[in-house]
């Protein structure tokens, strides 16, 4: 967890010296993951957060708790001042991956850095795999997914 101390000294006391009321915030882990999560999602070329195996036990946990889980596939450290960022991602085929993870890690960075106020030092960024359009029950033919005449 992050703490961060809005005193301007470790001095112990109930205001800090500019008169304004003093104290300690301090940020969980799965704050910092919920808006990494959230930044990565909004990025263009992300299919999907997380494997396979993730992602296949998190659309269980997401049809019985009615909402999907933004920290699926992140995974934070959180210091005192400083975060660490790592993501499991699936890329659409297609889509240039290393601009997709340089708009990963600015997205990522500036909502971590401007909702928290922790310096993002590190955003590891590993690609899984890549949706090929109509690979997971999508159609993309005529006859909307039916069987061919082939076979029945």
């Amino acid at each position: 967890m992050a703490s961060t101390d809005t005193r301007s000294s470790t001095s112990t006391g109930t205001s800090a010296k500019d008169g304004k009321p003093g104290g300690t915030t301090t940020i969980a882990d799965n704050v910092v993951a919920t808006i990494a999560g959230i930044a990565v999602r909004e990025s263009d070329g992300i299919y999907a957060l997380g494997g396979s195996a993730s992602r296949a036990l998190g659309s269980v946990r997401d049809r019985v708790s009615k909402s999907p889980d933004p920290t699926r596939g992140v995974k934070v450290e959180v210091g005192e001042t400083q975060t660490a960022v790592d993501l499991d991602v699936i890329v659409e085929y297609g889509e240039p991956i290393a601009e997709d993870a340089k708009d990963i890690r600015t997205r990522v960075t500036d909502a971590v850095e401007t909702m928290t106020g922790l310096e993002v030092v590190e955003i590891n960024i590993n690609v899984l795999d890549v949706h090929l359009p109509g690979s997971d029950g999508e159609s993309d033919d005529e006859d909307g997914g039916r069987r061919s005449g082939r076979v029945q």
